[in-house]
């Protein structure tokens, strides 16, 4: 009975054993299965569950937020997971700030569910004037807050400043809602952020902030202070902030980028500045004075300072080693120094509104990754220097308001100019010679202003975009009506050569570079533009002009009968264009002319053949102009019906020679009586005429008689004589 029992036991334990196992690998399953999900298999379940409540309080029109459902939030747009415990740490709703706004409508404290939260961007959005929640405060895992631009309005939550592992915060007050600006009571918060590395509070309202948040940031203050936060980025703009330069900046050792635009600094920039390893220093729109250092240089290459609208003076540094780089509208005086051509990364060189003299140094040519100059409103003078060729990267220059005078030459030409030509270019410059300011990308018409430069022999606009009419100024340019002597000082060392300078042109359809020839070539070059209209008659007027190249336009209209005025003329193509009308005669009258092209448009009638046209042999010239005739062409003049034609024009001629004759006649006719009264009624009238006349007609007639028979009688012996010896 005792062993019935112990078996019995022995059962009862093996079962419960067993049923220990299969519980125990059961628990083991459910551990290994939660861990996968939180592994990224999945989110966690309260986490998704404030996710899609945070979504319903959101006005989503475009969709954005369409990935949200199902049970893993970790693959939803703008979400992501810890890898190991799955929880949400990151929430990116940003939007591009170039396009609509994707998101608006309320922000929901269910995101206090997200424990683990520590990346907010909710910027370029358009929330329409909502305060910024002030739970936000309450996230202790905050590192990241980007609010920018997202048009939230009312008062900054001081509750922020309990975010003490907060690195970077943007609150700038812009967006797309013409709502309010967001605005602050103070930044005493600010204080509490000891990790913060980036602040950006720019368009942010301070009217209504007391005395007492200024005690961080103002140097009268607390000069000593050092602030518990180490910052990589500080940007406030357009507030009154510092009025004296804030010295705690100096204790900011990481500090990349600083800007502090338009808050009203009254004080010089410290030397200790210099020193700092920055990237971006903008300064502008304060009231800075006092001289720049000699050197700009930053312990590396800074790219983009701004000290432009201050009070600076002195002369610009002799060296720099930033990129981008405005000094514009300060008191800047002095010349700018030859060694800026030293200055290898510089891009853009602003230094318009001061006042500089002296003449553009010819180094900046080798400033080769130089994209914008603009120098205005200064007081340079003398010239501009030849050479730009290295500058391929160049696009904006901008000299206007100088002293530059003494401009011979301006060669901009192959570049990526784009824009109007300045007027002020025919205003400021009245010895131009030569502008050439071929392959780019200039729009609009081509200025009257040009017409003022009289002593213009070169102009050379073509392969751009522009449009409108040919001026007909352009026919009063004083140097193409006039004979150009080459002529250079070679007895005076000491005085330059006044054309020293070489340029590319585009003559007799071959590009060519002239130097030494440069003085006497005298062109206009406005092909391959948009240029409409008929071509001005008055352009006629330059006898002188070598070149005319106008091809590649939309003009219309006929060829100027008095183009055979322009006796100076070596190249002329009006190709591709919409020109109709015989080609006028006066043409042929161009001795010099060598080089011409007319094709493609729609001129007709017989093509001349004499002087210079009996050299022009290739068709080429005249080809696709349906109604030209005549040699190089294989289309003859003469029409089918030319039996007629030939008969019109004998019985023209017969019409001719009939009243050629009748008058002939007539006139015998009338002359004849007129003769005989003339002669004979005179000495009908008056005896002593008539007497005198038969007395000169008697002996006339008495020694006519005596001659013959004198002569006949000598001839008669002589003829004897030839007989006698014969």
């Amino acid at each position: 009975m005792a062993s019935k029992k112990t078996t019995l036991l022995l059962h009862i334990l093996f079962f419960l054993s067993i049923l220990s196992e299969i519980l125990i690998t059961k628990a083991n399953t459910t551990n290994s299965t939660n861990a996968n999900l939180n592994q990224g298999w999945g989110c966690i379940e309260g986490e998704r569950k404030a996710l899609l409540e945070f979504k319903h309080g959101l006005i989503d029109p475009f969709g954005h937020l369409s990935s949200w459902f199902g049970v893993d939030c970790c693959k939803w747009t703008g979400v992501d997971c810890n890898n190991k415990t799955g929880n949400v740490v990151k929430v990116d709703l940003r939007n591009d700030c170039d396009f609509p706004p994707w998101l608006g409508g309320e922000i929901s404290d269910s995101l206090l569910d997200l424990k683990h939260l520590n990346y907010l961007d909710l910027s370029c959005n358009d929330f329409k004037g909502i305060q910024i929640p002030d739970f936000l405060g309450s996230f202790e895992r905050l590192r990241y807050i980007n609010l920018s631009y997202a048009a939230f309005g009312g008062m900054i939550p001081p509750h922020l400043g309990n975010l003490s592992h907060l690195r970077y915060l943007d609150l700038h007050g812009e967006g797309y809602s013409n709502s309010p600006a967001v605005g602050v009571y103070n930044l005493n918060w600010i204080s509490g952020l000891s990790s913060l590395e980036y602040l950006d509070l720019g368009g942010v309202n301070l009217s209504k902030a007391t005395t007492n948040w200024m005690h961080p940031f103002r140097f009268h203050v607390r000069p000593e202070w050092i602030p518990p936060f180490s910052l990589k980025y500080i940007a406030i703009s357009n507030c009154y902030v510092f009025p004296m330069f804030p010295s705690w900046l100096r204790t900011q050792k990481r500090l990349e980028d600083i800007t502090l635009k338009n808050v009203r600094i009254s004080d010089t920039i410290p030397e200790w500045l210099w020193k700092l390893d920055i990237n971006r220093l903008d300064l502008s729109r304060n009231q800075l004075y006092g001289k720049l250092p000699n050197s700009l240089s930053f312990s590396s290459t800074a790219f983009f300072v701004d000290l432009s609208f201050n009070r600076l003076v002195g002369r610009l540094p002799c060296s720099f080693n930033v990129t981008l780089l405005f000094l514009g509208n300060n008191l800047l005086s002095g010349p700018i120094p030859s060694s800026i051509g030293d200055s290898s990364s510089m891009e853009v060189l602003h230094l318009s509104g001061n006042l500089l003299n002296g003449s553009i140094p010819a180094s900046i040519d080798k400033i080769k990754y130089l994209s914008v100059i603009d120098l205005s409103n200064n007081q340079l003078s003398g010239k501009i220097p030849k050479k730009w060729n290295n500058l391929n990267q160049l696009y904006t220059i901008d000299l206007s308001k100088n002293k530059l005078s003494e401009l011979y030459s301006l060669d901009l030409g192959n570049n990526r100019f784009s824009g109007e030509i300045p007027e002020w270019i025919g205003e400021r410059m009245p010895l131009l010679r030569q502008l050439r300011l071929r392959g780019n990308m200039l729009i609009g018409g081509i200025p009257v202003q040009l017409c003022h430069l009289s002593h213009l022999h070169i102009l050379d606009l073509a392969v751009n975009n522009l449009s409108g009419s040919i001026p007909q100024c352009l026919g009063n340019l004083n140097a193409l009506t006039s004979v150009a002597l080459l002529h250079r000082e070679i007895d005076d060392d000491t005085k330059h050569y006044e054309y020293s300078n070489d340029m590319e042109l585009v003559v007799k359809g071959q590009d060519m570079v002239f130097e030494s020839m440069l003085p006497i070539v005298k062109s206009i070059d406005l092909s391959s533009n948009n240029l409409w209209g008929e071509i001005p008659q008055e352009i006629t007027n330059l006898s002188t002009l070598g070149t005319l190249n106008l091809s590649r336009n939309q003009l219309i209209g006929k060829i100027p009968q008095k183009i055979g005025a322009m006796q100076g003329l070596e190249t002329l193509d009006l190709s591709c264009n919409h020109l109709s009308g015989p080609i006028p005669m006066s043409m042929a009258s161009i001795t010099s002319l060598s080089h011409l092209n007319l094709s493609h448009n729609l001129l007709s009638g017989p093509i001349p053949t004499t002087n210079q046209f009996s050299t022009f042999n290739d068709p080429s010239i005249y080809e696709a102009n349906l109604g030209l005739c005549g040699l190089p062409l294989s289309a003859n003049c003469t029409p089918p019906n030319n039996q007629n034609h030939k008969n019109d024009q004998d019985d023209k001629q017969d019409d001719e020679d009939v009243r050629y004759m009748t008058w002939f006649f007539l006139s015998m006719a009338m002359g004849f009586p007129v003769g005989f009264w003339a002669i004979c009624g005179s000495l009908a009238l008056n005896k002593s005429w008539r007497h005198a006349y038969f007395r000169f007609f008697d002996e006339t007639r008495d020694r006519l008689f005596d001659f013959i028979i004198v002569n006949m009688a000598r001839l008669k012996r002589k003829i004897e004589r030839i007989g006698v010896h014969g």
